[in-house]
């Protein structure tokens, strides 16, 4: 094959490889992922009656005005309703523990004097408090759901949290809808795309721009007092982001959460007072206090640890309808549990798709056999989710019926158990409301209904809610066959190109090629992260491993450095040192990197499970350390670092003073706004940050995008060796090659550095003040990695080479407080220079920010191929245009997607393998996102490289046949 390889085929075959990945992607994503299957229609009367088979709603239903439906539910459910009006009060972000403590511990003395009013209805019995465990991911969309509708959503609803859809699934607003109420709303926007038309009033306001922390509450606060006073509503929802917000920019301990804190518990005490303690109307209100999801002490949120699935619940009634026992300040629920309550409370359905239980104490003021009543609803509900869910349960005079081990279940334990305990609670049931007995001498029996009741209720929710959603198997195959495809094509087309740069090494005796340490680890680089992959742990904990690895690898070129002490003179960009003054470079570079590698390793303590330890980072922070300060060394330093590169360019040209202005320019504004608004990140950006911010964006694409497209035309043409006399090219090629390479060496040096220096420079930008030394130290690796490389080191392989800046990337990803869980995504700075949000720009924010570090490093190739590939291309004779492209693009593009494809498809393996595991949903599933976010970066860096490079290529190439042709002319 490397014999027939030309550049056409190269190129070919890599974009069907490519396309093929995309494709096999999609189809296992979308077939893997795919959205939860909802049962169709809405709850109506059938659901207060014992479920049958193939039971339907009954038409004559939806001919009935409101009132006469809301009559006929309260007749058929025999439960009267507790309440007459609801106020849904959802506190976006605000975990469960900042109201009721954690582990039976009251909450901090700073949180309890935040929110006295609310802390004293707990206190008498007035509120109760659970905590209410969300299930990943802990996004706002996907969470306001599940409160409704009490259904568990997709995995892919993550994705949907940022391009919301109406919800079409049975919920209780819908069924709030049927009976005639008239719903208002205040606060997040999200409200009013899940329902559309449905509110009579509505005030949104945007949840994603998340620098702000006022006006967003101010504008929902602003109606409280005109909806209080109004009487022609009957639910009122107030949806609060601003301490979502606070979280995202300062964290849990940010100073303003405490007065935020105390900002909502105002408002807690102005709806209890208004609308419930003293209502003009006499209507019973109920005030349910609720978060979406929790948030982990860096303020994120998406994930599944505690602090981000720990939200809050509360019941807030009148006095005259609170129970006489203590409150509850550490009772676990689920937050599904919500809809199914609510529907309970107020006497309507439960929602069709509804897997929650009724939460213990909320009906204590009915009547036993109501109580009991709303429990035999609840068991019907999941009855029917069950049958469902298993095809061909056998329905008769009973629910049960015919359930035995001659209907083909005998085999399935876990049905068989739902059914016995649905039984023996129906059984009890029937048994207390025959007997004659008082009810007030049967306590004992009523507690041992409820009890059984709550057996049935818990395993079958526990089922419901794990259950794995049905795959379509065929899609799933094709997809990863797709990718098994790819992934072996881009695997031997890079081995041939290894194949042929290296036939003519000494080191490729008797037809058998030798291997040094570096290049064997290298290789089992790879194969350490595939097997690590099948553990839960190393998954959370992936950050270890990369610096473990890269740590590693660079002690062995170190070990392999050491071991050549030959002279080497080799033309290149850096060729500064000469004999073993080279040596002496490279070595200081391997130390660079290891002493770099290991201030990274500490600067997060990244992952999952060890968060809590020390870091450089926490250090940084509670030591009251300058932030500022460090962003601004930074800056100044990335720009010291980028321009003096730019100066060991030999050829002195205009192109490059013009190039370094710019730069400058970009870097000064970029020192301006961190002087004048970074300093404070509690503040909301104003319109003039806005506006600087932007500007830094359009220089800086002007800048990268200009350079890329203007030098290759104005860069000078000459016909001389690119050497000095004093480093004459030791290889054989005609001088039209030598000049064409040093040309195209020139160009590609310096869009390459224009490229790095810009992207360092838009971190440095959008990252949090903390992590700025980070990129700064990343650069620091790219730098002392191309000193390392530059060298002229024959016996090193450039595959290794360029494997190991892909490895530098990966673990640079995670230095900057990355990890495999949704939490770590940064969103605050999604929304810098944003004015108006915009779900695309702020979502490419988010990736920039997020894939900071591996993106450095494929933008980083190009400058990498000036130093060394086209020395390598230029060494052939008569080496035509494909062959100078083949040879220079071939390495570098393939060994990132070789790379990239092999630990793509062995994660694909593992997500398949563990698609029952306890985790697949809240580890594996997460890091598999990851894994596709990955290979987007990956896909897309390629394609600059290969565009600037060819790009370049071609204009050179054209400029010479015309300054040919007009010489051939004279």
């Amino acid at each position: 094959m490397s014999s027939s390889l030309t550049c056409t085929r190269l190129t070919l075959f890599t974009v069907a490889a490519v396309a093929i990945q995309i494709t096999g992607l999609s189809f296992f994503v979308f077939g893997f992922f795919p959205v939860k299957p909802a049962l169709s229609g809405d709850s109506g009367s059938e659901s207060f009656r014992a479920p049958m088979c193939y039971a339907n709603q009954n038409e004559s239903e939806r001919d009935l005005p409101p009132h006469e439906l809301q009559s006929l539910y309260q007749e058929l459910s025999g439960i009267p309703p507790l309440y007459d009006r609801l106020i849904l009060m959802v506190i976006d972000g605000l975990p469960a523990e900042f109201v009721l403590g954690r582990n039976g511990r009251p909450p901090t003395k700073t949180f309890m004097e935040a929110m006295p009013y609310t802390q004293s209805l707990l206190a008498d019995g007035t509120a109760k408090g659970y905590h209410a465990k969300a299930t990943p991911p802990t996004v706002t969309m996907p969470r306001l759901k599940a409160i409704v509708s009490g259904a568990i959503g997709g995995f892919l609803d993550v994705a949907f949290n940022f391009n919301t859809q109406a919800l079409l699934d049975d919920n209780l607003l819908g069924q709030f809808s049927k009976i005639g109420w008239k719903m208002v709303v205040c606060g997040d926007e999200t409200w009013l795309k899940l329902f559309p038309g449905l509110f009579m009033r509505h005030d949104g306001v945007s949840s994603f721009f998340v620098k702000d922390t006022v006006e967003v509450d101010k504008n929902v606060s602003r109606h409280l007092s005109y909806e209080l006073s109004k009487n022609d509503w009957n639910l009122l929802i107030l949806h609060y982001l601003g301490l979502d917000h606070v979280g995202h920019i300062g964290g849990r301990n940010s100073p303003l959460m405490a007065p935020k804190l105390m900002e909502m518990d105002e408002v807690v005490r102005m709806i209890h007072a208004s609308a419930m303690m003293s209502p003009e109307d006499n209507k019973r209100t109920l005030l349910v206090v609720v978060s979406d999801h929790g948030m982990t002490e860096n303020g994120n949120h998406g994930g599944s640890s505690y602090e981000e699935t720990d939200s809050l619940l509360l019941f807030i009634g009148s006095k005259s309808h609170a129970t006489d026992s203590a409150s509850v300040i550490s009772n676990d629920v689920n937050q599904v549990d919500i809809a199914a309550t609510l529907a309970l409370l107020f006497g309507v359905p439960i929602p069709k798709n509804s897997v929650g239980i009724m939460i213990p104490g909320m009906v204590d003021s009915l009547k036993d056999m109501q109580q009991l009543r709303a429990l035999q609803l609840n068991s019907w509900q999941l009855l029917r989710l069950l049958q469902r869910q298993v095809p061909g349960f056998q329905c008769g005079s009973h629910p049960c019926d015919g359930f035995s081990g001659d209907n083909g279940y005998s085999s399935n334990g876990i049905m068989e158990k739902f059914c016995r305990l649905y039984l023996r609670a129906a059984a009890l049931y029937d048994s207390w409301i025959s007997t004659e007995l008082s009810r007030s001498d049967s306590r004992e029996d009523k507690s041992e209904i409820i009890a059984a009741y709550y057996e049935f209720l818990i395993s079958a929710n526990q089922w419901l809610s794990h259950k794995a959603t049905d795959k379509p198997a065929k899609v799933i195959a094709f997809g990863v066959m797709s990718m098994i495809l790819s992934c072996l094509i881009f695997s031997a087309v890079l081995y041939s190109i290894i194949q042929k740069s290296y036939f003519g090494e000494k080191r490729l005796s008797n037809g058998i090629l030798t291997w040094h340490l570096d290049e064997g680890f290298s290789l089992s680089v790879i194969f350490i992260l595939v097997i690590s992959m099948g553990s839960s742990s190393m998954v959370e904990e992936e950050q270890y491993i990369w610096h473990y690895l890269l740590s590693t690898l660079n002690v062995l070129l170190l070990r392999k450095t050491l071991q050549f002490f030959k002279k080497d003179s080799t033309c290149g960009f850096f060729t500064l040192f000469s004999g073993h003054e080279r040596t002496s470079l490279r070595a200081s570079s391997i130390f660079t990197l290891l002493i770099s590698g290991r201030i990274l390793r500490g600067w997060h303590q990244g992952g999952v499970n060890w968060t809590y330890l020390p870091d450089i980072s926490k250090w940084l922070e509670q030591s009251g350390t300058d932030l500022q300060l460090i962003q601004l060394t930074s800056v100044f330093l990335t720009i010291i670092l980028c321009l003096f590169s730019l100066s060991l360019l030999r050829r002195k040209t205009k192109v490059i003073l013009v190039v370094g202005f710019h730069f400058l320019m970009s870097g000064f504004l970029v020192l301006h706004h961190i002087v004048k608004y970074r300093h404070n990140t509690s503040v909301p950006s104003s319109n003039a940050a806005t506006s600087l911010a932007q500007i830094i964006y359009a220089t800086l694409g002007i800048t990268t995008v200009g350079t890329a497209l203007v030098v290759p035309w104005v860069m000078p043409m000459q016909i001389s060796n690119a050497c000095s006399s004093d480093h004459e090219v030791s290889r054989p090629f005609k001088i039209g090659s030598q000049s064409q390479h040093s040309e195209l060496r020139d160009c590609l040096y310096i869009t390459g550095w224009v490229y790095i220096g810009s992207w360092c420079l838009l971190q440095l930008l959008l990252q949090q003040p903390v992590n700025t030394a980070v990129m700064l130290l990343i650069l620091v690796q790219i730098y002392a990695s191309f000193l390392f490389f530059s060298q002229g080191m024959q016996q090193q392989k450039q595959w290794v080479e360029v494997a190991v800046l892909y490895y530098i990337g990966m673990a640079g990803h995670f230095a900057l407080g990355n990890s495999n869980s949704l939490a770590t995504i940064d969103v605050a700075g999604a929304f810098l220079g944003v004015s108006n949000y915009s779900t695309l720009f702020s979502g490419i924010l988010m990736f920039i920010i997020t894939y900071a570090s591996p993106t450095l490093l494929l933008l980083s190739m190009v400058m990498y191929i000036s130093i060394k590939n086209l020395d390598i291309a230029a060494s052939t004779q008569n080496a035509d245009s494909g062959h100078v492209l083949k040879m220079t693009l071939g390495l570098p593009c393939l060994v990132s997607l070789t790379v990239n494809s092999i630990l793509l498809i062995a994660y694909t393996i593992v997500l398949i393998l563990m698609r029952n595991h306890l985790f697949v949903w809240s580890v594996f599933s997460p890091k598999y996102l990851y894994a596709c976010a990955t290979t987007v970066c990956i896909l897309i860096g390629v394609f600059i490289m290969a565009t600037t490079v060819t790009y370049a290529h071609m204009v050179l190439a054209l400029r010479r046949n015309m300054i040919a042709s007009i010489n051939g002319t004279r």
